[in-house]
């Protein structure tokens, strides 16, 4: 029998920003990259106000953000504004963050991270964290990281929160 693809063993899920409101906008847990070879942070925004969310992410040398600095890298950004009523997601212009529309609406906003062209890797840097802006306390963002595939590929995949 062929193997199947696993979620758990190909594509690490791990929580990265638990749902909130971003009235003075925050920033998540660092998350290691260090056994990724790609990985995609999955945004979640209930837009409960027409204030826009500006999210970017943070680049840290260990997971309790040591060095923390902002991500400068350009990287390829996905998103579907209204996933109440089309779930598909249009390409974006490649960047260093993304700020929402103001529309009241429901949407999910993907990161796609390639470690080694995004991130300060030279200089020790494999720790991410996601960053949102002020906003408004009507408005509830979450996230996700993927790491896909994982560099060592088993039914329990290393840690991503530890060093």
């Amino acid at each position: 029998m062929a193997r199947q693809f696993s979620l758990v063993a190909q594509a690490k899920p791990v929580s990265a920003l638990a749902p909130a409101t971003d009235a003075a906008g925050r920033t998540g847990g660092y998350i290691s990259l260090k056994n990724a070879h790609k990985a995609y942070v999955v945004l979640h925004i209930t837009q409960g106000n027409a204030a826009t969310i500006a999210l970017s992410l943070s680049q840290a040398k260990t997971v309790a953000g040591g060095s923390a600095k902002s991500v400068t890298a350009t990287f390829p950004i996905w998103s579907a504004l209204d996933v109440a009523t089309d779930d598909t997601l249009v390409a974006r212009t490649a960047a260093a963050s993304y700020t929402t529309d103001a529309g009241v609406k429901n949407k999910i906003v993907i990161f796609e991270i390639l470690p080694e062209a995004v991130l300060d890797i030279a200089n020790g840097f494999d720790c991410i964290a996601v960053t949102t802006g002020a906003s408004n306390a009507a408005n509830i963002t979450s996230a996700q990281v993927f790491i896909v595939p994982g560099r060592y590929q088993q039914a329990t995949p290393p840690s991503a929160i530890v060093d």
